[in-house]
């Protein structure tokens, strides 16, 4: 093992609080794994020890993400999140690659598919948006998780108002999933994506609104004015 891997689990350890650990289950429909401490403590930590790692080859960073996934260990995920994110300045096409095979393969809830997705894989697809395309075959995945991460991956940039239409394919792809943390997932894309085009995502959703969830469908419209969310959840008979 590394060290810096031996220090970190060692200050996880130590940081563990009980009631954190108790707490953090009732937000997962899923068995968790974790220590028990409060997002912030985490990042702290990642921030600290980036500082010790961050001098190396970015394959030897990759590989050290590698080795705290195998933990299962949820804080252990979100500092690789963390990590990832700040090799941004340093991402190549090929890292893409890398990022699917942390999702298909040891992603195991919603927010480690956020903490990975948001951050570092809508950064790359903002460096390298050709890549997009990739993320329009994930909705296609048998791994709930994948197709999560086709819809959040594009969270942050559909909040500044960037790929629309993309954002309106890959809501198109996923529309009728039965999965209703995919529905979250892509209901919360639309939802940013109304940030800056609210009337092009409110006609989307009256347009769709017969077949999409209404999980979806009540996260799309959620910062639409009082009167436009009525109209949207209006029932036709």
């Amino acid at each position: 093992m590394d060290p810096v891997i031996a220090q970190i689990r060692e200050e996880l350890q130590e940081q563990a609080d009980p009631e954190i650990r108790k707490n953090s289950r009732r937000f997962f429909k899923e068995e968790i794994v974790c220590y028990g401490l409060k997002t912030s403590a985490v990042h702290a930590i990642a921030k600290k020890y980036w500082k010790e790692v961050k001098t190396r080859d970015k394959a030897e960073i990759f590989a050290l993400c590698e080795e705290l996934y195998r933990s299962g260990y949820m804080e252990e995920a979100f500092i690789v999140s963390k990590w990832a994110h700040l090799l941004k300045d340093r991402y190549e096409p090929g890292d893409l690659a890398v990022f699917r095979h942390w999702i298909e393969t040891s992603i195991s809830n919603w927010a480690e598919c956020d903490g990975l997705c948001n951050h570092a894989v809508g950064d790359f697809i903002e460096e390298y948006p050709g890549y997009i395309e990739e993320l329009k075959r994930w909705t296609q995945s048998e791994n709930r998780w994948m197709r999560r991460a086709a819809a959040v991956s594009l969270i942050v940039p559909a909040k500044h108002g960037k790929f629309l239409d993309d954002a309106i394919e890959i809501a198109d792809l996923l529309l009728t999933d039965e999965d209703d943390l995919v529905q979250k997932g892509y209901g919360w894309l639309l939802k940013e994506a109304s940030r800056q085009h609210r009337d092009e995502i409110f006609a989307y959703v009256m347009e769709h609104k017969k077949t999409m969830p209404r999980t979806a469908l009540r996260y799309a419209i959620e910062l639409m004015p009082k009167e436009m969310r009525a109209e949207a959840m209006k029932k036709d008979w």
